[in-house]
């Protein structure tokens, strides 16, 4: 009889290796979509969910949570009932909801927040936490997403977003908001950075 504790390291080794498997292949179908080839580490997504404050009322929205290494770090951070994650994939929005039965998955387009929505979240927003490919798009829906959200959220609280970028995916010129960045996270694959957005 093998080990509680290998069974169980084996098992979360299969378990990430079917994931980046299954990542890799969405993004071989449709890159401009899925915009990575593996998903996002613990440690990038760690630093995004750092940036909500849980004390802040109201849900928490996830906008492509993939296959959910960043919603993981989220419900650590806030209770799982309290967050409504946004998902275009079908098949990635089928095994987050069995993976996570107490978060409410939305299959639909993030750029359309506001009606994709619907009445699932509680406004005003607590954070918004976006892996979307933000720059497969023209600036201008980049900033109408932006704007959209800071609509739902409430005074002051996050957008957070990560790009591989060194510039930021929606400049500081392209609207009223205050930025600020992380540094790099190099325990990603490719390095990337977490970018937060406030409307005071």
């Amino acid at each position: 009889m093998g080990h509680p504790r290998l069974k169980e390291t084996t098992a979360v080794l299969k378990h990430k290796v079917l994931d980046e498997f299954r990542f890799f292949r969405t993004w071989l179908d449709k890159p401009l979509t899925t915009g990575a080839v593996a998903p996002s580490s613990p440690a990038l997504a760690k630093l995004m969910a750092s940036y909500i404050d849980p004390s802040l009322p109201g849900s928490v929205v996830e906008l492509g949570p993939g296959t959910g290494v960043v919603t993981t770090a989220i419900i650590e951070r806030v209770a799982p009932s309290r967050v409504v994650s946004i998902e275009y994939n079908p098949e990635f929005c089928t095994l987050l909801r069995r993976r996570f039965p107490a978060v409410t998955f939305v299959q639909g387009d993030a750029y359309g927040l506001s009606r994709t929505l619907g009445d699932a979240a509680e406004t005003p927003l607590a954070a918004v936490v976006s892996s979307l490919p933000l720059f497969t798009r023209p600036l201008p829906e980049r900033v109408r997403l932006l704007e959209e959200a800071f609509d739902l959220l409430a005074p002051g609280a996050p957008f957070i977003q990560f790009s591989y970028a060194l510039v930021p995916p929606v400049p500081p010129e392209a609207g009223r908001f205050e930025l600020e960045r992380s540094g790099w996270i190099v325990m990603n694959l490719p390095p990337a950075r977490v970018w937060v957005y406030r409307r005071p």
